[in-house]
């Protein structure tokens, strides 16, 4: 296969170097806004692909590209899956699709009438806990599942120039948790109740966000689901997901890297070596990620995180926002509502 990159920054890297060591790649073509960190990349990769870095998107889409792989800013999403998608090309994007519900709509709407597949890249259905949660629960082996508890947390805030265009930190960091959510669960979001609070840099507010916030979620089936997160865990990057059931209850993301004490004398302390950020925690499951994409280009499987599964976590997150603003509960089919109305985003009132 030929495969485009579009995006060359710390996950467009770690992506080139999996798809150039990939058996199914034969040509890698990247670019970037920056086309000195595409030929940079290029320089850099080791693997039987051949490698060339072109200066613009244009010319890597020229070249006949059979698929593409989206790492770039998140404000080029939707444009960029827009250009493949007109294309007829396969195409896997991080997330999100874009960072605000219009943008997303618009790029489903290509994606559609190009009448290509979109992988978004949401990489906890591909972690080995994750999967395990998944199957525990849909076994029925926990009983009712009546809570589950998730955990968010970066080692440390992002620079303050990423935070204008990142979304906030529903968007951008806890959208992760309510896709999980929903793929474990096979449950939707009906309702949410979410604050937030800054505690660190002022950059954060400066740019309308909040550096740690916590949700509560209510699912179709009335489990209910607390989310926190927080920019600030000194201790290590944290992502867990408990889920509570009326036979037994488990976690993932509890091994020898948790960035977690026991204030129990004599148990657990912390560990030596925990997950400094998300593509150590997650290396093994991005490269499962890539991997399934590529069967999906070739049309041996179906899109295993479609755009419509991005937008219904978007939603999610999109509420817990209009939540925070409000201070108190917003359905989800209210903020669906108001998005799909004529003229979009009109208010819906609180629940």
């Amino acid at each position: 296969m030929r495969v485009g990159l579009l995006g060359a920054g710390r996950i467009g890297l770690f992506h080139a170097s999996t798809l150039a060591q990939h058996p199914a790649v034969g040509d890698l073509l990247i670019a970037d806004a920056d086309p000195a960190r595409a030929h940079a990349a290029a320089q850099r990769l080791d693997g039987p692909a051949a490698v060339r870095a072109y200066d613009t998107v244009a010319q890597v889409l020229a070249a006949g590209p059979d698929a593409v792989v989206i790492a770039a800013a998140s404000d080029a999403h939707a444009e960029l899956i827009g250009q493949a998608a007109r294309l007829g090309l396969p195409t896997y994007c991080e997330k999100p699709i874009a960072v605000d519900l219009p943008g997303t709509l618009g790029a489903l709407r290509e994606v559609e009438k190009g009448d290509t597949v979109l992988q978004v890249g949401f990489q906890r259905r591909f972690d080995a806990g994750h999967v395990a949660a998944r199957r525990a629960y849909r076994s029925g082996e926990l009983g009712f599942v009546h809570t589950i508890r998730t955990v968010t947390a970066d080692a440390e805030p992002p620079p303050p120039d990423y935070l204008p265009g990142s979304g906030g930190l529903f968007r951008d960091c806890l959208v992760h948790d309510f896709d999980a959510v929903r793929w474990v669960t096979g449950r939707e979001v009906v309702r949410v109740y979410a604050a937030g609070a800054n505690r660190g840099d002022a950059s954060f507010a400066a740019a309308g966000d909040v550096d740690t916030a916590a949700v509560v979620l209510t699912l179709d089936d009335d489990t209910l689901v607390s989310c926190t997160g927080t920019r600030y865990n000194g201790a290590g990057y944290d992502v867990r997901m408990e889920l509570g059931g009326s036979r037994a209850q488990i976690t993932v993301g509890l091994d020898e890297r948790t960035p977690l004490s026991s204030a129990e004398p004599g148990a657990r302390v912390g560990p030596r070596r925990p997950w400094p950020n998300f593509l150590a925690r997650f290396h093994d499951a991005y490269r499962a990620e890539l991997a399934a994409f590529l069967d999906v280009a070739r049309g041996r499987a179906p899109s295993p995180c479609t755009g419509q599964d991005a937008l219904e976590a978007l939603l999610v997150a999109e509420a817990c926002e209009r939540s925070r603003a409000l201070g108190g509960p917003v359905s989800v089919e209210g903020v669906r509502a108001a998005a799909l109305a004529p003229g979009g985003r009109g208010r819906e009132a609180s629940c």
